[in-house]
């Protein structure tokens, strides 16, 4: 059920390092707290959809300054991927402020409403809405809010110890660079694409659109869909997105389109757990379950619940099935293989195409595979944003040098340090499968807004949960409660 955001790298405001630009430009009466002394109370850094239901949910706060900066030129979401037929994993009730706060009048059903599409909506009795209306909501949100800014670039964050504040550097598209100061930094610069090892020699020009990662799919569509053979690589929902759309590339008797060829290291090209109990691994009730264990067990627990993030939804499996089916009438065989259980170990280039080295899991076999393209759906991963470099002295690293993160998001910093930094989507390590999904978005972006305001400004639960997650307590039962 996880739907990850697009990377949404940081960037600056462009209105000439002035923090009082625009502090009280509310949209529709709605003011922002005014900037004191010129430092901002929070600023996020990166406008994916955490940061903007942080936004959302900090638009008309009295006495909060915030403003929310991005290098891009406006909101994006996955652009790689807004396929047709493609939706959401999670209902839209997931959207950026719901689950938090469903009175804020930047939640999805007011979207429809200014959209004059509430009656359409409820006729299409739909509970997990097209990937391409969220990504329009969410820039609906975003164009309205006045603290989010795009058309820039963080280039550097550090401490100013004079003036109990972070500075933040950032420069706009045309060169114009400034400086704003804020006491606390959400950064919510998202997750980077990754790629297998032995793919990565092959991420250059020369093999632009004939080696590339998922995220980079749309763009490549067309001429993809027109090559003779394509290798998908990744047992997840991109990746069966990606292998569905291309055998639908083929004509109705299978023989136009490329072959395609399905590669996963999984065991199983699995559903994602979708059970309503199931699902309790997405409550607060299971991340502070997650956050007691030790490091050891919670590393090892990432790993074991791969469906519960990485697998696929049963609908897509069940369009790959009936696409390949449709072609088995009258004789034919599908132009495709799916291989699960396998691991590609080499790869190089071989004339107009490249040959995989492979490994598979089980049988200790090993054989090479000969593709025209390989699309890798592999997945993103939580990347050190260079801008932070001015800060990594003062950051207390893990062994693993991830971040040390609290029960309310904040990274562990020097002593010297009094202001307070935030991350979204970079604490699977210690919160949990999840940390990446839209589920929790508006609960931790409440979370976040209630610890940097010092007070409770939205309500949130901390017990929703049947499941008793760990050991039940000395009282158990009817008594208990």
């Amino acid at each position: 059920m996880t739907d990850r955001p697009t990377p949404a790298h940081g960037a600056n405001d462009g209105v000439n390092g002035s923090p009082n630009d625009g502090a009280n430009d509310g949209v529709n009466g709605t003011a922002r707290g005014a900037v004191h002394d010129g430092v901002y109370d929070l600023l996020g850094v990166g406008i994916g959809p955490f940061n903007l239901s942080l936004a959302a949910l900090c638009d008309g706060v009295p006495g909060l300054s915030a403003l929310f900066l991005d290098r891009r030129p406006a909101f994006s979401w996955h652009p790689g991927l807004l396929l047709e037929g493609t939706v959401l994993q999670v209902p839209f009730l997931a959207d950026l402020v719901t689950m938090a706060d469903p009175t804020s009048r930047w939640s999805f059903l007011n979207y429809l409403r200014e959209h004059e599409r509430l009656f359409p909506f409820f006729f299409s009795e739909r509970f997990h809405i097209p990937r391409r209306e969220y990504d329009h909501y969410c820039r609906w949100v975003a164009e309205r809010l006045p603290s989010c800014r795009f058309d820039a670039e963080v280039t550097a964050v550090e401490w100013d110890g004079r003036a109990e504040a972070f500075a933040v550097a950032h420069r706009s598209a045309d060169g114009t660079e400034a400086r704003v100061l804020a006491r606390r930094v959400v950064l919510g610069v998202g997750t980077g694409p990754t790629v297998p090892e032995p793919l990565r020699p092959l991420l250059t020009p020369a093999h632009a659109g004939r080696v590339l990662h998922s995220a980079d799919y749309r763009a490549h569509r067309t001429a993809l869909a027109a090559r003779d053979d394509v290798t998908v690589i990744g047992a997840g929902q991109s990746g069966a997105e990606v292998v569905l759309d291309l055998v639908r590339h083929q004509d109705g008797e299978g023989r136009g389109g490329p072959y395609v060829r399905w590669l996963a290291r999984t065991p199983a090209f699995a559903p994602m757990e979708y059970s309503k109990i199931g699902l309790e691994h997405f409550t607060p009730d299971y991340l502070h379950y997650f956050r007691s264990l030790p490091e050891a067990t919670r590393e090892r627990l990432v790993r074991a619940q791969w469906q519960l993030y990485k697998g696929v939804s049963e609908e897509t499996l069940a369009d790959i099935h009936d696409e390949l089916y449709e072609r088995t009438i009258g004789g034919g065989r599908p132009r495709a293989d799916l291989h699960p259980g396998v691991e590609v170990t080499a790869a190089r280039p071989d004339g107009d195409g490249y040959v995989l080295g492979c490994r598979h899991a089980e049988q200790g076999t090993e054989f090479e595979i000969r593709t025209s393209a390989v699309v890798a759906a592999t997945g993103y991963a939580a990347v050190r944003p260079a801008f932070l470099e001015p800060l990594e002295k003062l950051v207390d690293w893990d062994d693993k040098g991830r971040y040390r993160v609290d029960g309310a998001y904040r990274v562990a910093l020097d002593a010297t340090v009094t202001g307070t930094l935030y991350v979204q989507n970079a604490e699977t390590h210690t919160h949990g499968v999840g940390t990446p999904d839209l589920t929790l978005g508006a609960w931790r972006a409440a979370t976040i807004l209630n610890s940097a305001a010092g007070r409770t400004v939205v309500r949130v639960p901390r017990h929703v949960a049947w499941t008793t997650f760990g050991a039940p307590g000395p009282r158990t039962g009817e008594a208990a409660r």
